[in-house]
């Protein structure tokens, strides 16, 4: 599995979810994401690809399009980082 966080740097330095040894960390910001394609393609070949951003909506746009691109295996985190630090980590900080 990798996760593919979309925000922005600044929200990045802030908090991010923590990724076990096993699993891949991507920060690409949405608007750099098309550029990075075949990257992510590759990613998703290797196993599930969980993109999330703040609240789960960059991070759904940034899923469909993937998708739509011929990506397999792409997941939203739904409600984003503030859900997983509400609902599976609340050690991961929550932000405005």
């Amino acid at each position: 599995m990798t996760l593919l966080d979309v925000r922005e740097p600044m929200e990045r330095s802030f908090c991010a979810i923590p990724v076990p040894p096993t699993a891949g960390d991507l920060h690409i910001p949405m608007r750099q994401v098309p550029s990075h394609l075949e990257a992510l393609a590759a990613a998703a070949d290797r196993g599930p690809l969980v993109v999330y951003c703040h609240h789960g909506v960059r991070s759904m746009a940034v899923a469909e399009w993937l998708v739509a691109r011929g990506v397999r295996g792409v997941q939203n985190l739904r409600g984003g980082i503030d859900a997983w630090s509400l609902e599976a980590d609340p050690q991961v900080p929550r932000y405005g």
